[in-house]
């Protein structure tokens, strides 16, 4: 019987077929192959006969065997990787990109990372049973036929199958599809990817070899890749113009070569299309190859003969054997040593099965309610090295008639794929597990000494089935033993692609057949001796199997050799790594001799790589008396059991089928036989031909079963009675897999019978010869092309260094990003390899990944030795590891992704149509229908009100006629951290302060009128004071904060640079801060001398100002507002005397303020809105302010709801950073809150005052937060201000609430604004950003043409009203940017109009809502500053969109910042984690900006928590991040270049 499947019934699963990548071939195969392929990249000698370098060559080189000394003799295990052709086939593909390498920019990483993933995380591989690399991919490459027969007779059947027709394939083996050092494809030109036509004159944009592009290199780069050096970066220029010489500033620019690339031409139409960004979708290369074979026949074994004396069921025979001949040997298990452990002979056999069959149903359980019945599941938990134990349990459970399900031994509790192993045992409802005593013993245990239960497996009874434990049956108990039936015999496992695990069931009488079927085609007679590690039908032919644990294989790899030698065994049964094993450890033993062998089956021949294992073996032991027909490949598969063996000949001339197909061929699923020139071939060898009584076809991957043609590879499927039947529970899945009927090209079925899907991949060659080149569930299908993921391991391994991957540990798997799959590379790397080796061989796997396969490797990950999860037996856990991949739990120590190359289906650019002028914009809006953009808030001239402030121009005279009238009216509450009062005015006293500071600037500061004056104050009321002191000596303030104490080096300078830009005459500030200033922490930050005239305010002088100033024209400054905007501009800008009472009066109607109203203030008062409410409304409207510093909220966040619910307030203005820093800092506290009586339910307004888009997120979830204690969700609403205007918008008492709505995002890249459902795919919430004030004139125009647009159009911004301020005041005098942001007039429409441009894109919507004044509501919606929105790929992006994506890719991301640089999108990433986390963040913030942003990221930086600069108005502060990216200052932990 097939080895495979009497290991399957007697092992735990330990011999599963897995490819291994290994051999050599003869000497003469070998140099031939070796000149041709590196002939054309060896120096030729001038002059000399070309036959010389050959001849010369020749005697160099050892003769193969002498080769296995010097590979052995180096003592290290990974000396096995040594490899043959396909690794040189691997290095002269990476020879050809050496000739137009180019320097492709190494991640930078910070020490402690390095440190830290180097040794610690090595832990020594543990010893226990298999834990090391069964199954890991191990051993290298693939080999060249020794026959050329074979390769002929296939080239002839194939032409054949093409009706003699020789199309020549044609191969891309240029290599457009770059994973190459020279990543040579700019985001923008991915349409001509994969599809280039080759035979089409050279185009430069292809990099063909002939026309290869002269690139740079640094000096010094020789052949192997050196890492460049940055010493000498070139000076590159910031955004700003400020030259920046750094590393970062060099690697971005060598990243940038490295995807430059000509431009494409321009597109016959404007745009692709207004609104739907379409994917591209791949073009089939019109010269890719096709099948043109006819129609295949579905191919017969030979009939299953009868045998006579065949026994009616295995029972059967083992009844027989075990009773006419007990003493015959049956099992010998090997110990470590090599010593034979244990003969189990028939007899006892039989009689421990008996034993175990009648435990299992008397002895479980009670006589009326037994715990296992006829029919029931059981677990079989054995280890591999114990044979005979499971041989017992196994025929036991077929005498008790009950279903063994055998499952590898559990070592932890988290074994990776354990879970899943327990789903199934749970759906086969098993309750009870057999054992041996040595297992038992190992597996965990409580403190109690209970087993406990693994993570997801039912609750199982474990039962130990020694000798010892078992009860003996009664004389009159005999089991039932019945012929062979449909009753499910055993159920095998399988682990799919996904990670689910499945139980194939296999009937009796599959089991019967399958024996027999072996039996004749291996032609086993009665009593021979197979041999090692193989389970031949034993039981059936009463053969004697030697058993030849894993443990021992690996302490000496001939021992199967030797027990071959030793019992002179017919049989062996092996997988293609212990040919490989022994090929490692021969020397020359004078005793072996290996004549006795018939068969020396491969179990896991149905692996295309396993081939050279197999020449590699012959060539070495044919001087043993091994002959080349004895090599008999087989194939099989969990549901269909053996597939097809080669059956043993004596006929030493019929050599085996061969094949060197091309695997660009094979990636469209058509077979080509290569003309062995080319470097990406896969040669195969034949599995020998179907099994007797088997039909065999091929059928197409995908879709309908619909039969292939001769030259077409599809999936073998087998029409047989020996094979599974279903899998367990599972109706659906077993109609796909074990009921399908293939059908011819006209819909016919080709048989009544249903065949079976075996999961491998392959063809029926010439003369019924089975051929294998791959498995279903290692296809990975990329832009329609099919690639599998052991040939990428193939090659992957073949390049040098080998010694690199630590045993050989590489996982290939595909991962869909932007609905294609794209192909990830997990390897473990040595503990002791340096950052340079990782990133040169990471370079060079790229590299010959994309020249052999043609394929671009969108993610390589290295992880520290032993890292990966691990299957039972030590292989790498497929589904886990990607699943870590997935969830961002992998943690790589490096990490290299090359999107460029891959992701060839983003939409196509957008190319700006020629420019439409405004006047056919304006036209065409108004022949469809649509408004031009305009709206305005209430005129101040219709309202009427008593307001007594109205007949002051300017806001001194007003707080002179407050203190005369009311005297005694609070103005001002300051508010300390434990909310009590720390200070407040009355009209009167800020009078009278406000006239001994006029005073001390006259007298002290010798202050003329109009000099400017620096106020320097925390905070609070001293401001307040000194900001009319300033108007009441006719001087012009300019607030300022303060320096932080603990921060004087970065904050003090900003103080410097606004005292120095307002051209301040004196600086007014408190006596602690007059000492900071002063002290040699400052002097260390600034020059010291040069600050003007300081005056301290503590000691105020004790008299009265002669007269107070007043100003002679309302348009004359009354101060000045210094901010720094978000792109990190320091802009000052003039507000006159009627501008700023102007406003005050404006805001005082929107929000209805009167004398008796409270207002609570939690923001800065140093510049825009935040300043005007803090300082200068309380005095227009004579509402008391209460004073809450933001900064006392970080010692106290209840601070500011505290004081708003004992004031009683009702209107509230706060920042975004209060707003986060209460609802981050109070979620958990909203219980003791109301127990505190916090009530919010008199709130009538509670504004955010800022500049930016509203954060809809951070509202929402405030409101939510707050509704118990009870907040009213629409009391939260916005305000906008910007420089140019200081409040647009504010959300007043009266009319409608704030409306949101959704927006397509793909339109607003685009500049429209198209409306869509809440949740619909691509939309964006935006809400309206409060009313418009009033006195307020808005506008949307392009900020290009300065056209009017529609409402359905995205535009900036354009304010007119009577606040607006009237200039930025500076010391360079920019004329131009002056006029054009203050003073602009539409190009088109109303012409006449001076409009002041925000800076600020956004659009406006009639909404249905009524106004106070009857007329339908205008809302306006921020959407993004100019300066800041991205142009990428001829569309507009805004840089929140793509942060708030990236926050949600993992959960360690606390905050993102986006910006540009070159054409590249840079994204810089905080990390709330440990380090080791930080490369887990690469790939899935490129994959979240790919699927939702249809953009490359080029550049990932990983940083502390903190290096994002952020305002003190909450705003992140891009640019200047920007220039500290580039000027090297962040101290990134990981920055990552993506190819």
């Amino acid at each position: 019987v097939d080895s495979r499947f009497l290991w399957r019934r007697a092992l735990p699963r330990q011999v599963r077929v897995r490819r291994t990548y290994r051999g050599d071939i003869t000497q003469k195969g070998y140099e031939k192959k070796r000149s041709k392929l590196i002939g054309a990249y060896l120096p030729q000698p001038p002059r000399v006969d070309q036959a010389l370098p050959q001849e010369r060559r020749a005697p160099v080189t050892p003769s193969s065997a002498s080769r296995y000394h010097r590979r052995r003799s180096s003592g290290s295990r990974d000396e096995r990787y040594r490899s043959d052709v396909h690794t040189e086939a691997v290095q002269a593909a990476l020879a050809k990109h050496k000739e137009r390498k180019m320097a492709v920019p190494m991640p930078s990483k910070r020490r402690s990372l390095v440190v830290q993933t180097s040794m610690d995380a090595y832990t020594p591989p543990d010893t226990s049973s298999g834990s090391e690399d069964e199954g890991s991919v191990q051993g290298d490459s693939q080999g060249t036929p020794t026959s050329s027969q074979g390769s002929i007779n296939m080239e002839h059947w194939i032409s054949q199958a093409i009706h003699g027709s020789t199309t020549s394939t044609t191969s891309s083996s240029s290599t457009q599809s770059g994973g190459s050092g020279a990543a040579h494809r700019l985001a923008d030109v991915m349409a001509q990817t994969h599809i280039e036509n080759h035979s089409a004159p050279p185009d430069v944009t292809t990099y063909t070899s002939e026309h290869s592009i002269q690139v740079e290199r640094p000096q010094g780069s020789t052949g192997s890749r050196t890492a460049p050096k940055y010493g000498n970066a070139e000076l590159m220029e910031t955004g700003d113009g400020v030259p920046v010489s750094s590393r970062v500033s060099a690697k971005i620019q060598q990243l940038v070569n490295t995807l430059k690339r000509p431009k494409r031409p321009p597109l016959r139409e404007f745009f692709v299309d207004d609104f739907e960004e379409l994917l591209e979708v791949q073009q089939p290369d019109p010269n890719q190859p096709k099948p043109e074979g006819a129609q295949m026949l579905a191919m017969r074994g030979e009939q299953l003969g009868v045998v006579t004396n065949w026994p009616p069921s295995l029972e059967a025979a083992l009844q027989r054997w075990g009773t006419i001949s007990p003493k015959a040997p049956c099992l010998t298990t090997m110990d470590t040593n090599g010593k034979p452990l244990y003969i189990l002979t028939y007899g006892k056999l039989w009689t421990r099965s008996m034993k175990v069959a009648y435990s299992i149903l008397h002895k479980l359980g009670t006589k009326q309610e037994p715990m296992v019945r006829p029919g029931d599941r059981v677990a079989l938990v054995f280890p591999n090295n114990d044979p005979a134990a499971f041989m017992a349990a196994f025929y036991g459970c077929l005498l008790a008639e009950v279903v063994p399900v055998p499952i590898e031994v559990p070592l932890t509790r988290k074994d990776a794929g354990s879970q899943q192993i327990g789903f199934l045992l749970g759906s086969c409802g098993v309750t009870v597990a057999l054992t041996s005593d040595a297992c038992h013993k190992g597996l965990p245990k409580s403190p109690t000494g209970e087993i406990p239960q693994f993570k997801g497996w039912p609750k199982l009874l474990w039962f130990v089935t020694e000798s010892k434990h078992l009860s003996k049956p009664p004389r009159d108990w005999f089991p039932h033993i019945k012929d062979a039936n449909n009753d499910t015999a055993y159920i095998e496992y399988k682990t799919c692609k996904d990670g689910s695990v499945l139980g194939v069931t296999v009937t009796r009488t599959a089991l019967l057949t399958h024996c027999q079927a072996l039996t004749q085609a291996c032609g086993y007679t009665e009593g021979g001796v197979p041999d090692p590690d193989s389970w031949g039908p034993c039981v059936m032919n009463m053969m004697h199997v030697i058993s030849i644990p894993y443990s021992l294989m690996k302490v000496n790899p001939l021992s199967w050799i030797q027990k071959v030698c030793q019992y002179k065994a017919k049989v062996a049964c092996v997988k293609s790594r212990d040919m490989h094993w022994a090929l490692v450890a021969h020397r020359d033993q004078r005793d072996i001799n290996l004549s006795s062998l018939r068969m020396l089956i491969v179990a896991d021949g149905a692996n295309p790589w396993s081939i050279s294992s197999c020449d590699a073996f012959l060539n070495v032991f044919q001087s043993k008396g091994l002959r080349q027909e004895v090599i008999c490949p087989c194939a099989s598969s969990p549901e269909a059991l053996t597939v097809a063996i080669r059956r043993p000949t004596d006929d030493s001339n019929q050599p085996p089928g061969r094949g060197v197909l091309s695997m660009h061929g094979l990636t469209y699923g058509v077979i080509r036989v290569d003309s062995e020139e080319k470097l990406s071939v896969l040669t195969v060898q034949d599995v020998g031909l179907v099994m007797p009584g088997a039909i065999m076809c091929s059928v197409k991957p995908d879709g309908v079963p619909q039969l292939c043609r001769t030259d077409e590879v599809g999936e073998l499927c087998v029409c047989a009675a020996a094979t599974g039947t279903s899998y367990y529970g599972l109706s659906g899945m077993t109609k796909n897999t074990f009921e399908v009927f293939p059908m011819t090209s006209s819909g016919a079925p080709i048989s009544e019978y249903p065949f079976i899907r075996t999961g491998l991949l392959g063809f029926v060659g010439p003369g019924g010869l089975v051929f294998v080149v791959g498995k279903m569930d290692g296809l990975m299908v990329v832009s329609g092309r099919r690639h599998n993921a052991d040939d990428i391991v193939a090659t992957a391994l073949a390049v040098e260094p080998m010694k690199f991957v630590y045993r050989g540990r590489i996982a290939v798997f595909s991962v869909t990003v932007l609905h294609d799959e794209r192909i990830v590379i997990v390897a473990e790397q040595r503990p002791d390899s340096t950052e340079e080796d990782s990133f040169q061989w990471m370079s060079r796997v790229l590299q010959a990944i994309d020249s052999i396969h043609q394929v671009g490797v969108y993610c390589l990950a290295l992880v520290p030795a032993n890292t990966l999860p691990k299957t039972p037996l030590g292989g790498i856990h497929l589904s886990e590891t990607k699943q870590l991949f997935l969830e961002g739990s992998l943690h790589p120590c490096n990490v290299l992704m090359c999107p460029h190359t891959c992701v060839t289906n983003l939409p196509k650019p957008r190319q700006k149509q020629p420019e439409i002028g405004p006047a056919s914009v304006m036209v065409g809006n108004l022949v469809s229908g649509k408004r031009i953009a305009q709206a305005s808030g209430r005129d101040l001239g219709q309202i009427e009100d008593n307001d007594q402030a109205r007949k002051f121009l300017f806001l001194s005279e007003v707080l002179q006629w407050r203190a005369q009238t009311t005297p005694d009216h609070v103005l001002y509450t300051l508010l300390n951290c434990r909310g009590a009062i720390a200070n407040s005015l009355t009209c009167v006293q800020l009078h009278k302060r406000a006239e001994k500071i006029a005073v001390m600037l006259m007298e002290r500061g010798h202050l003329q009128d109009g000099d400017h004056v620096a106020l320097v104050y925390p905070p609070g009321i001293d401001l307040i004071a000194a900001f009319y002191g300033c108007l009441y000596a006719g001087c012009v303030p300019i607030t300022v904060r303060p320096p932080h104490p603990q921060n004087i080096a970065t904050t003090l300078p900003t103080v410097k640079m606004i005292v120095e830009v307002s051209r301040s005459a004196c600086l007014m500030t408190t006596q602690l801060i007059c000492k900071l200033l002063r002290s040699r922490e400052a002097a260390a930050a600034v020059d010291v001398r040069t600050w003007p005239l300081i005056l301290d305010t503590d000691d105020l002088p004790k008299k009265r100002p002669a007269q107070i100033c007043k100003p002679c024209n309302p348009d004359t400054l009354a101060y000045l507002d210094f901010s720094v905007s978000t792109t990190g501009m320091l802009a000052g800008v003039k507000m006159s005397h009627a501008a700023t009472s102007a406003f005050c009066r404006s805001i005082k109607l929107q929000c209805e303020l009167y004398p008796s109203r409270e207002v609570a203030i939690c923001l800065d008062p140093y510049c825009g809105l935040g300043f005007v409410l803090w300082c200068l409304c309380s005095v227009y409207a004579g509402h008391q302010s209460i004073l809450i510093p933001p900064s006392e909220l970080e010692a106290n966040p209840a601070l500011w709801l505290l004081a708003v619910s004992q004031y009683k307030v009702r209107d509230t203005f706060c920042s975004y950073s209060v707003m986060e820093l209460c609802t981050k800092g109070l979620g958990s506290q909203t219980e003791s809150l109301k127990a505190r009586g916090l009530d919010l339910s008199r709130v009538r307004t509670c504004v955010v005052v800022a500049e930016e888009r509203p954060r809809i997120a951070l509202t929402q979830s405030f409101s939510k937060l707050f509704k118990d204690l009870g907040l009213h969700p629409r009391a939260v609403s916005t305000s906008f201000g910007c420089r140019v205007n200081l409040a647009i918008c504010l959300q007043g008492t009266s009319g409608p609430d704030p409306t949101t709505v959704y927006v397509d995002m793909r339109a607003l890249r685009h500049d429209r604004v198209r409306l869509v459902e809440r949740g619909s795919p691509h939309s964006l919430p935006l809400m309206e950003s409060g009313k418009i004030l009033p006195g307020v004139r808005i506008i949307i125009a392009n900020p290009e043409t300065k056209g009017p647009l529609g409402d359905s159009h995205l535009g900036e911004i354009w304010v007119h009203s009577a606040h607006n301020a009237s200039g930025y005041f500076t010391i360079y005098g920019d004329e131009s940017l002056q006029s054009d942001h203050f003073n602009s007039r539409l190009s088109f429409g109303d012409t006449q109009t001076i409009w002041a441009r925000t800076g600020y894109l956004g659009f406006l919507r009639r909404t249905e809502l009524t106004d106070a004044n009857g007329e339908r509501h205008d809302a306006l919606y921020v959407v993004g500053a100019l300066d800041e929105a991205m142009e990428l790929r001829g569309m507009r992006y805004h840089p929140i969109d793509i942060e708030t994506s990236v926050i949600r890719a993992h959960k360690s991301v606390t905050e993102c910042a986006v910006f540009t640089w070159t054409n590249l999108l840079v994204v810089v990433v905080e990390l709330d984690g440990s380090e080791q986390e930080a490369l887990d963040l690469v790939p899935l913030v490129t994959n979240v900006v790919l699927e939702e942003h249809y953009l490359i990221v080029g550049v990932v930086v990983v940083v502390d928590i903190g290096v994002i600069p952020i305002n003190s108005r909450g705003e992140k502060q891009r640019m200047h991040l920007r220039d500290g990216f580039l000027a090297d200052q962040l101290d990134p932990i990981y920055v990552a270049y993506n190819m």
